[in-house]
C-alpha cells in the first residue's frame, strides 16, 4: 500500500438502541454504557495504531457504528484531539459521523460540529412512513426531514442514505421518493437496493416466505433508474451506491476502494496497513478486555499475501465508476500489469460491452455495474 497516501481512521460505536430487521452490522443495545470507560479505552486503541504509523499524514476519520450520534460530544472531541496529536491532520481533513435522524440525536448535531465533525451522514433510509416501520426505523418522516434541516445548518458536508427495492415498492414510487430525496440539496447520496443478510430478522422471515423482495429484473430496472435521475440531477454514481456533486465524493470511503491504508479502532472494526490487515474484537465486552489486557482490541492480525493483496484491491476498486490502476496493482501483487486480471476474460468483457480498458486502467461501463458481481466474478478468478 501507499504510505506516501492520507491515511484514514475508522472508529467503531457499537451501541444502538434497537436492532434493525436488516442489519447486518455490528451493532449491540445495552441498557446502560460506562461513557468515560468507552472514551478511554478507544482512545487506548488509538494509540496503539498511531505507534505503528508514525508520521502519517491523516486525510479522513469516520465515526460508524451502530449508532455514533449516542456518542457523548466530549467523547467525539477527544478521540479527533487525540487522532490530531497522532498525526498530521490534512489542511481539508474530512471527519464524518453517521448519525440517526431522531431529535434526540439532532439535538446533539451543534455540540459534534463544534466538536471537529465537518460531514454527517444521516440514516433516513426513506421518504414513507410505512416504509420506515417496516424498516425497523425509530423515526418518522417529518422527523427525520427536521433532523436533516438541522444537520444542513451545521455541518458543511452532508449526505444521508435511502433504501430502495423494497417489498411491493413500485419503479413509479421508487423515482417519486428518490427525486423528492435529490431535491433536499444534500451533495451526497448512498443509495441501496434493500439485501436479505444472513442473521437478520429479515432472512428469518424471508425464508419462512414472509418477506419477498423484487426479482433480479425488478431490481435491474430500478437501479438503472436510480443513476439515470440521479446522475440528470448532477449526483453521478462515484461507486456502485453512491453519488455525489464532483468534488463531494466521501474521501474516507475512498481510502477502502482505492485500496488505501487505514486504521480502525473500535469493536470489530477491520483495518488494513502496511500490508497488514487487523480486525478487532466484535463482543463489546471481550473489545474491553483485550484493551484492559493489552491496550489494545485487536483480535487478528496477519500479513496479506500478494495475491491476497491484488484480490482485494480489485474487489474494492471496481466498484468505482473510474475502476482501478492495474499498474499500481501489478506493483502490490508482484505481478505484470496483463497478470493481473484474467485477460481472456476482459476481452470478452469488453466485447459485450461489460467494461472498458484505457492503457492500465480498467473500469466497469454502466451495463457492467449492472452485473458487477459477474464481471468480478469474470476477472478475478479463484488462484
Amino acid at each position: 500500500m501507499d504510505s506516501t497516501a492520507p491515511l484514514a481512521l475508522y472508529i467503531h460505536w457499537p451501541f444502538c438502541v434497537s436492532k434493525c430487521p436488516y442489519c447486518d452490522f455490528n451493532s449491540h443495545v445495552r441498557e446502560t454504557v460506562d461513557q468515560a470507560a468507552w472514551r478511554d479505552a478507544l482512545l487506548a486503541d488509538l494509540a496503539h495504531e498511531a505507534a505503528l504509523l508514525p508520521g502519517r499524514r491523516l486525510g479522513s476519520i469516520f465515526f460508524g457504528g451502530g449508532t455514533p450520534s449516542l456518542m457523548p460530544p466530549a467523547t467525539v472531541a477527544a478521540l479527533i484531539d487525540g487522532a490530531d496529536r497522532a498525526w498530521r491532520f490534512d489542511d481539508d481533513v474530512e471527519i464524518t459521523l453517521e448519525a440517526n435522524p431522531s431529535s434526540v440525536e439532532a439535538a446533539r448535531f451543534a455540540d459534534l460540529a463544534a466538536a471537529g465533525v465537518n460531514r454527517v451522514s444521516l440514516g433516513l433510509q426513506a421518504l414513507d412512513d410505512a416504509a420506515l416501520r417496516f424498516l425497523g426505523r425509530a423515526h418518522d418522516v417529518a422527523e427525520g426531514l427536521a433532523a436533516l434541516a438541522t444537520a444542513q445548518t451545521h455541518f458543511g458536508r452532508v449526505s444521508f442514505d435511502l433504501i430502495y427495492a423494497r417489498p411491493d415498492q413500485s419503479q413509479a414510487a421508487w423515482e417519486a421518493e428518490l427525486t423528492r430525496a435529490i431535491g433536499f440539496g444534500t451533495e451526497h447520496l448512498s443509495l441501496y437496493q434493500l439485501t436479505i443478510e444472513p442473521g437478520t430478522r429479515f432472512a428469518t422471515e424471508a425464508a419462512a416466505g414472509r418477506l419477498v423482495t423484487p426479482g433480479d429484473e425488478a431490481s435491474a430496472t430500478l437501479f438503472e433508474a436510480t443513476r439515470a435521475i440521479a446522475s440528470a440531477a448532477g449526483l453521478p454514481a462515484y461507486e456502485v451506491s453512491n453519488h455525489a456533486r464532483p468534488g463531494a465524493e466521501s474521501r474516507h470511503n475512498l481510502s477502502y476502494w482505492r485500496y488505501r491504508d487505514y486504521a480502525g479502532i473500535g469493536p470489530g472494526a477491520h483495518g488494513r496497513r502496511d500490508g497488514r490487515a487487523t480486525m478487532r474484537h466484535k463482543k463489546p465486552e471481550n473489545w474491553l478486555r483485550a484493551i484492559e489486557r493489552h491496550r489494545h482490541g485487536i483480535e487478528i492480525e496477519e500479513a496479506l499475501s500478494a495475491n491476497t493483496r491484488r484480490m482485494e484491491a480489485l474487489l474494492m476498486g471496481l466498484r468505482l465508476a473510474d475502476g482501478v490502476d492495474l499498474a499500481r496493482i501489478a506493483a502490490l501483487a508482484g505481478r505484470a500489469v496483463d497478470d493481473v486480471v484474467d485477460t481472456r476474460a476482459t476481452t470478452a468483457l469488453a466485447a459485450e460491452g461489460l467494461v472498458a480498458r484505457d492503457g492500465t486502467r480498467l473500469r466497469a461501463t454502466e451495463a457492467g455495474m449492472l452485473v458487477l458481481n459477474a464481471v468480478i466474478a469474470a476477472l478475478v478468478p479463484d488462484e
